[in-house]
């Protein structure tokens, strides 16, 4: 056998020594570069990434006075991949009350699921008290893979204007999905009210801290000396337009009765209280442990408690449109301010009798008001409806229908309120489908006149009526929120232009002199009060069962100060418990306190119902 060439065997040995050489680098590329798991689970083991959360914005009445603020709680996390399997699992679960079989539970996850991964922390325990989370953070270390954090949840100075903040709650899976980022699992967002229409300002910016940890899980310091860090930005602040006593005020005499109430600054159109009964106290849905239950309650409730009946319910407003129709009338010209219109305590048209009051004739467009006469406003809206013939009662209609809309009637009028409805202007359109085209006359629908029938409004929209009365012509969008604060500073301040009615303000004087009338010796008597001059109109919106009580006023006659309208369910006559509610809510806030002669009137309002139980 020949001898192998030593030069050969050396070459052999190279090629052999360079190959393996290429697969230790391919390896290692393959870890470092292309594999990034190896990467991720290196990290994971000595770099940890903790969200710093901001606190939410506060909410402050318009007099600074604090309404909503927060309260801290805290929540464990744990990343699975990093817990000790063999770390004392008796003592970690004397420290937070648990049992070993909850401990199991709440570790242990559905790892095929999308919501969970053994990598990522998720949330362990919610809603730690500060005094358990502080024995438990003295012995942290002992428990590899689980940390602490630091989260605000709402507290309220005053149990009060639930329907005004509205609340928040846990953030669902299609929120975070469609989030870009924002928020994450354990994340609180506004879902209803304030808190939800103004998530954004409230809410703040996350910060993010990246703490390096050695292999027992302790805290050995920042990554780059903090370089990397951000810190959590707080939300902005709110300053409502709301006056937290007299929103106080107004659930006090709300109680034991369903209805609203909705008090504006006619000058401004900012929403001094905006109240619906029956309500609840706002802390009862703060994040706590038994937060479910309550809200079940509340949910079941045969009062609808989460009902906001300011502007969700949709009423007849009854006599209260008399003075829409009235300037509607003399606008167009079909209704002269001192004209007469006989009543003899009832109006008859062929076959149907309308009742209305016992008092004498009306004169002009004050007194009826004053007396609130059906037979007068009926008679003017036949006048107006039947401009163009009794047989062409659409045209009149509609125009009818154009007025009311500039008078924010039949849309949403408000800039920022949540869940707020249209209410209802029936049109042509609407009487042409119900009793076939053409077939129908303006004694079909004779009852609008009187603010029945089909025409609905909400409570916000009726105080705004009165707004535009009192500042004769005009209002500003109804609003909640005046501004923004970062810290003490205003950043931002709500504004709108006026919206005009349309109106020649010369023809608000004979309706404001009878709503004025009204109030001194007319329907809405009880609400008269010695030392300014209320200017009001009652309304008694028909209904199946007891009918509504409603009024809707403004005061002082001239340069008012607050617009307001009351709407009490099954309350009867508008004088019964609408006109004393509402006027002692204007005295209230025009005053501050109710005078001795009328204590009585506050004392009836307080202690009566009209819930049957």
């Amino acid at each position: 056998m020949r001898a192998q060439d030593p030069n050969n065997r050396s070459v052999i040995i190279q090629r052999i020594m360079i190959a393996a050489a290429i697969v230790l680098l391919y390896k290692v590329a393959e870890i470092q570069l292309f594999d990034s798991s190896y990467s991720q689970r290196a990290e994971n083991t000595t770099l940890e990434r903790k969200t710093m959360y901001p606190s939410r914005g506060l909410i402050f009445d318009r007099n600074h006075e604090l309404l909503v603020y927060n309260n801290p709680i805290y929540d464990i996390k744990v990343v699975y991949n990093q817990v000790d399997p063999a770390m004392d699992v008796g003592k970690f679960c004397s420290l937070l009350d648990l049992s070993t079989e909850e401990y199991r539970d709440r570790l242990n996850k559905d790892w095929s699921s999308y919501k969970f991964s053994k990598a990522v922390p998720f949330v362990f325990l919610k809603n730690v008290s500060a005094k358990k989370m502080a024995s438990f953070e003295e012995s942290l270390h002992e428990f590899p893979g689980f940390y602490t954090t630091l989260r605000n949840v709402r507290g309220y100075s005053h149990p009060i204007a639930s329907h005004v903040f509205g609340y928040i709650s846990e953030v669902d899976r299609e929120t975070i999905d469609n989030s870009d980022g924002v928020y994450s699992q354990g994340d609180y967002i506004g879902t209803t009210g304030i808190e939800h229409r103004y998530e954004n300002t409230l809410r703040g910016t996350k910060g993010v801290s990246y703490i390096l940890k050695d292999n027992l899980g302790r805290e050995v310091g920042k990554v780059d000396e903090g370089n990397l860090d951000s810190a959590a930005v707080s939300g902005r602040n709110l300053i409502l337009s709301l006056d937290y006593k007299l929103q106080a005020y107004g659930e006090e005499l709300m109680q034991g009765k369903k209805g609203s109430i909705v008090a504006i600054e006619p000058e401004t159109g900012e929403i001094l209280a905006m109240v619906s009964a029956p309500t609840y106290d706002p802390s009862l849905l703060t994040i706590h442990k038994d937060r479910g239950a309550a809200y079940e309650k509340l949910q079941n409730d045969t009062l609808k408690p989460f009902f906001d009946r300011s502007v969700m319910a949709e009423y007849p407003p009854g006599s209260i449109f008399k003075t829409v129709l009235g300037l509607a009338a003399m606008q167009e010209g079909v209704l002269e301010p001192n004209r007469t219109i006989r009543c003899d305590g009832d109006y008859n048209y062929r076959y149907f009798t309308y009742g209305c009051h016992l008092h004498e004739t009306p004169y002009n467009v004050a007194m009826a008001l004053q007396h609130s006469c059906n037979s007068y406003f009926f008679q003017v809206f036949r006048d107006f409806i039947e401009q163009d013939g009794f047989s062409l009662p659409q045209i009149g209609l509609r125009k009818l229908d154009q007025y009311l809309y500039d008078f924010g009637l039949g849309k949403t009028i408000s800039l920022d309120i949540e869940k707020e409805k249209n209410g209802n202007v029936p049109t042509p359109d609407y009487y042409d489908e119900l009793y076939g085209q053409g077939t129908w006359r303006s004694t079909y629908i004779l009852s609008l006149g009187i603010g029945q029938g089909e025409l609905q409004l909400t409570t916000l929209q009726m105080a705004n009526l009165a707004a535009i009365i009192g500042n004769r012509g005009w209002y500003v969008p109804p609003h909640l929120v005046k501004g923004q604060m970062e810290g003490e500073i205003l950043v931002s301040e709500v504004s709108a232009p006026k919206e005009y009615v349309g109106i020649d303000e010369a023809y608000f004087d004979p309706v404001i002199e009878g709503m004025a009338r009204a109030v001194n010796a007319g329907t809405a008597q009880v609400g008269w009060h010695p030392d300014f001059q209320i200017c009001g109109k009652t309304g008694t919106s028909q209904n199946v069962g007891k009918d509504h009580s409603v009024f809707f006023a403004f005061a002082p006659q001239d340069d008012p100060k607050i617009a307001i309208a009351v709407y009490i369910e099954n309350g009867g006559w508008g004088a019964t418990y609408a006109v004393p509610v509402g006027s002692l809510m204007i005295e209230k806030y025009l005053t501050g306190e109710i005078i001795p002669r009328r204590a009585w009137l506050e004392k009836r309002m307080l202690e009566s119902s009209t819930i049957t139980p």
